[in-house]
């Protein structure tokens, strides 16, 4: 049984994300690269928002209960900002990256395009952020003992993993959103991000009650993915086209998002 819980939760949390990996990144090094330095710069945001929030927990006093609750709130609304200087920084590098690979090339023209890129970003955000959110999980996943024996909920390991894959395709989104913002001066696209982030991030402590986490985390997800879908280039014709199944496989890479679905589409063509 505890085997069935650990790949079950496994591919539910990193299905999608891997098979987007999969058709969208994996034939493109330069892709690869970018979401490596986009987990890494996750990875160094986590760090320092940890360091800070250890430092805050040993200087406070442990019997303080309201205290400690009130640093954990602040560790992680700490941490959603310190991701979003972090993304933002990214930005700024992979700008400068571009106009480094549009003087070296011979065309005068860069292999890829700042929204490629925030896709890609996007994708190592999430799979870092994931990775650390079920890797522990999952080890328990393997036993030995069983959920919920002492009356605590049987859902624990399926809605972490339900959580881990919605967090995955919203830092996907918000990489686009930010990213669009960032490149046409849109401030409040930048503030949407951080405050669906910390929203996101807030819900979760309405668990073990895990329909107030899950459901307002899935509506912002079907929000931001609109949202991503649109900035990209989609029309609303080829949303209907794959709602009503009118579509082949590789629409579905144009409906999230449309210029790497296309430059896919054009490699199989080729």
């Amino acid at each position: 049984m505890t085997l069935a819980v650990f790949f079950g939760c496994t591919f539910i949390a990193f299905g999608p994300a891997f098979s987007l990996f999969l058709f969208t990144i994996a034939r493109d090094p330069l892709r690869i690269i970018i979401l490596i330095a986009g987990a890494f710069f996750w990875l160094v945001s986590l760090l320092l928002s940890s360091l800070i929030w250890f430092i805050a927990v040993k200087v406070s006093d442990p019997r303080d209960e309201p205290l400690q609750k009130g640093l954990l709130i602040f560790g992680v609304m700490f941490s959603v900002l310190l991701q979003e200087a972090f993304r933002f920084l990214y930005y700024k590098l992979l700008r400068k990256a571009i106009e480094g690979l549009v003087a070296l090339s011979e065309d005068g023209c860069s292999p890829i395009s700042i929204q490629q890129m925030a896709y890609v970003a996007g994708v190592g955000f999430g799979l870092m952020s994931g990775a650390f959110s079920m890797i522990n999980l999952l080890a328990d996943a393997l036993g030995p003992g069983t959920v919920g024996i002492h009356g605590d909920s049987q859902l624990y390991f399926l809605t972490s993993a339900f959580m881990t894959m919605v967090l995955i395709f919203l830092h996907t989104f918000w990489g686009i959103l930010f990213f669009h913002g960032c490149e046409n001066r849109h401030w409040w696209e930048i503030l949407a991000v951080v405050v669906m982030h910390l929203a996101v991030s807030g819900s979760t402590f309405f668990n073990p009650l895990y329909v107030g986490s899950l459901v307002p985390s899935y509506v912002l997800m079907a929000i931001a993915a609109v949202w991503a879908y649109m900035l990209s280039g989609g029309s609303l014709q080829n949303l209907r086209r794959f709602l009503l199944c009118k579509s082949p496989t590789w629409w579905f890479l144009l409906l999230l998002c449309p210029e790497v679905g296309q430059s896919v589409l054009e490699a199989e063509v080729r």
